[in-house]
């Protein structure tokens, strides 16, 4: 063997990749340019100058660390699923005029932000986890034209600094799936009809990638780890048949990530296509069962066994057992993370004030590459002397909660039927018909954010802080009175996050300095690490909302995040089973809710908007997890007072068993995101699966776009006319804190206006 073949034998046994890697920057910095060229403080230039030294910082960062194939084109200055849908030019009719004259970047700031007069692409979660992507939309008769100018400059810019880089692209079977039918599709259109038009497009994306000189395309296929009909795995079949058959393309990667490919497994191994990416974290298969399926031994595998979705350390060596058993069927491995690390902060080596009891049992992102690289190097040369055996899982174990989480029985979960305790709501609250409110947060002043950022740095003590907060929660009452709201709230004005604000209240949670995490567009959160036994304290939110309470006689909502979004927005521990772990945190919210129902709240809204999140991605186990999440709301909300009207807040829910599992909340209002995609909603309230009070979110609260009077009549009407007047709320479709005052009150006046006409034609009985 030549010198020159062993170094690459050498290096193809140490092959080692990850499939994807965060883009916001350590310190956010991207947040912070697209926020400065939103608001016409930066250039586009200085914007495209950020997005560019994160790319290429990048790609240094990762060749450092000794990774063996590095991703590119995982970079995004708003959202990847749109920029891969704009790749192949697919610019719904409806954003045509609009996007006429403007640059690419500002053509998918326009498409994911809207303007004024023009609704956004809709906003969903991505695959069960917590970032969210902006929609694509389709219809028969929607236009295809390749853009690869950016992706090829990439390329290019990626081998002058000498680095091979593997465009990493959505699949277009998921890319299809993933999107929606635009409201001017045809009735019955679905977007993976026109799976061959846009496999055109990939087979010339294919042709120009090889032109560049790319050695090795990867495309996700998230959705085919997803409950998949035949037919749609017959789809994923043909789509890899052609793409492979074109004459001259770079290799092809295909990933499954966040989940068990099943059926499609044995369908892509049947294709031409030169590798698979396996989550092997989430999709756990033992290796004999993984060499018995036909032609998957023939791929270069890429054993997906680092978990890019949580944030405690690989067991290293009992990994390394299994690349063994790997290795001994497929010759061509590839150690790899189970999928993106997108979903995970840069730096556990950032935070320095974390709990003693976590110290060594944390990798974020950067500390996933080098595990990726250490379990490559230990599948030739065996573990080195630094590897450690896990430390002890932390636990924070409390005897006193575990007692009161065994003690809960199914008494405990069930309130006065929801027909006997309706009326005694009504008589205490005595709200108009189709009830105006809002779902909780305003926008979060620049001298609010400056408090918090004073009192963190000690430059301001706490007494003057609550007086900053007071003044606050006392404008936003006097605005929502003014504008004409039935239902105020207190703007959630002193919390930085729906679910960071509570955990830092918590026992058993830690609260991360730098662990920023991308959510959508310049939306970032720190996650907080779950990883002991959940008690309270004290009250959470009593001091900010009884005090709103006092300055106005119309009610105001109690805010609290609901126990199951606490879990799923939170990295979680995996010492302790789920349902427990969720039953915990349910009593401590029961526990809330009873002192705000003390300080005289007739109205508290548990919000659970990820409730969907955490639903498996199969059938077979969806009904067990929904039982447990429903059954940790009811444990949550049961302990209120029959005439305490309780609301829930959801995301997205169209799946029957989850509009089910909705109904079985026994929540007296639900509020749903569901603006753009609300026919659902309606169905389900006409055919009575969803029996109680419903508030489907009318205009989208996430983007600058503000609804006329006539637009929200007619949506409300949509709703009057399926189910009558008793049952609906007039709402957006979730809370306000992205936005600026400028834009909120007109839009929550129109909402006012269009309530009351439809109340003034009940009035006169037409």
């Amino acid at each position: 063997m030549t010198p020159e073949l062993e170094r690459s034998h050498l290096a193809l046994s140490r092959a080692s990749s990850v499939l994807g890697y965060p883009r916001i920057g350590p310190r956010r910095e991207l947040k912070r340019a697209l926020e400065r060229y939103w608001h016409g403080d930066g250039t586009r230039s200085e914007l495209l100058a950020v997005g560019r030294r994160i790319r290429e910082s990048t790609w240094q960062e990762l060749r450092e660390t000794g990774v063996t194939q590095i991703p590119g084109h995982t970079f995004s200055f708003y959202d990847h699923v749109l920029d891969d849908a704009l790749l192949i030019g697919a610019v719904p009719h409806r954003f045509r005029d609009l996007v006429r004259d403007l640059s690419p970047l500002d053509t998918q700031f326009a498409l994911a932000r809207g303007r004024a007069d023009v609704a956004p692409l809709e906003l969903v979660a991505l695959q069960g986890t917590p970032y969210h992507y902006r929609q694509p939309e389709f219809e028969d008769s929607s236009v295809f034209g390749l853009r690869p100018a950016e992706l090829l400059a990439e390329v290019a810019r990626a081998h002058e600094l000498g680095v091979d880089i593997r465009p990493v692209i959505t699949g277009p079977v998921s890319l299809l799936l993933l999107s929606k039918p635009a409201p001017t599709a045809a009735p019955g259109f679905r977007p993976i009809a026109l799976l061959d038009r846009v496999l055109e497009q990939y087979e010339a994306l294919l042709e120009a990638l090889a032109g560049a000189g790319v050695t090795c395309v990867q495309f996700d296929e998230p959705c085919m780890t997803m409950e998949r009909t035949p037919a749609e795995v017959e789809q994923v079949r043909h789509a890899y048949d052609r793409l492979s058959a074109v004459p001259s393309r770079p290799r092809i990667l295909v990933t499954g990530q966040y989940g068990d490919l099943a059926g499609a497994l044995p369908a892509l191994a049947s294709t031409g296509i030169e590798a698979i990416g396996l989550d092997l974290v989430h999709g756990y298969r033992p290796a004999d069962e993984l060499a018995a399926i036909p032609g998957l031994a023939g791929k270069r595998l890429y054993a997906g066994v680092v978990d890019g979705q949580n944030v405690w350390r690989t067991d290293k060596f009992e990994v390394l057992d299994y690349l063994r058993q790997l290795k001994a069927t497929f010759a061509d491995l590839v150690v790899s993370t189970s999928c993106t690390l997108l979903h995970l902060p840069y730096d556990v080596g950032a935070e320095v004030d974390l709990p003693a009891e976590l110290e060594d049992a944390l990798a974020f992102a950067r500390q996933k590459v080098a595990e990726v690289v250490s379990l490559a190097d230990a599948l030739v040369d065996g573990p080195t002397p630094r590897w450690r055996p896990l430390p002890v899982r932390p636990g924070a174990r409390r005897e006193d909660v575990r007692a009161r989480t065994a003690s809960v029985d199914d008494d405990d979960k069930v309130r006065m039927p929801y027909a006997e305790r309706a009326p005694l709501q009504a008589e205490r609250l005595r709200l108009p018909i189709l009830p105006t409110a809002t779902l909780g947060s305003f926008p979060q002043t620049v001298q609010i954010r400056r408090a918090r950022r004073d009192l963190a740095d000690g430059r301001i003590d706490y007494e003057r802080y609550c007086g900053y907060l007071r003044e606050e929660i006392a404008s936003v009452i006097r605005l929502q009175e003014d504008i004409g709201l039935d239902v105020l709230v207190h703007g959630e004005v002193e919390r930085n996050d729906m679910v960071q604000y509570f955990a830092e209240l918590l026992d058993g949670f830690a609260a991360t300095r730098h662990g920023w995490v991308q959510s959508y567009g310049s939306r970032c959160v720190r996650p907080p690490i779950l990883y002991g036994d959940v008690a309270r304290p004290a009250p959470m939110t009593v001091e900010w909302t009884g005090y709103a309470q006092t300055l106005t006689d119309r009610p105001v909502k109690g805010m609290v995040t609901g126990p199951v979004t606490m879990l799923a927005r939170s990295f979680c521990r995996t010492d302790l089973a789920l349902p427990e772990v969720a039953t915990q945190l349910a009593l401590v919210i029961r526990d809330e809710v009873a002192d705000l129902e003390e300080a005289g709240l007739a109205i508290v809204q548990i919000d659970e908007p990820a409730i969907r999140e955490l639903l498996p991605r199969r059938g077979a186990d969806r009904r067990a997890y929904l039982e447990w999440a429903v059954a940790t709301f009811r444990l949550a909300s049961a302990g209120a007072r029959p005439d305490t009207q309780i609301h829930t807040h959801l995301s997205y829910s169209s799946l029957q068993v989850m509009k089910e599992a909705i109904e079985g909340l026994d929540a007296d209002v639900t509020a749903i995101v569901a603006t753009r995609s609300i026919d659902w909603v309606l169905d389900a309230l006409t055919d009575h699966t969803l029996t109680r009070q419903v508030a489907p979110g009318v205009y989208e609260s996430r983007s600058g776009f503000v609804p006329d009077i006539d637009l929200l009549h007619e949506r409300l009407l949509e709703a009057v006319a399926a189910v009558g007047v008793d049952r609906l709320w007039a709402v957006p479709d979730g809370g306000l804190k992205t936005r600026y005052t400028w834009q909120l009150e007109p839009s929550l006046r129109n909402l006012v206006t269009a309530a009351r006409r439809i109340r003034r034609a009940v009035a006169r009985g037409t």
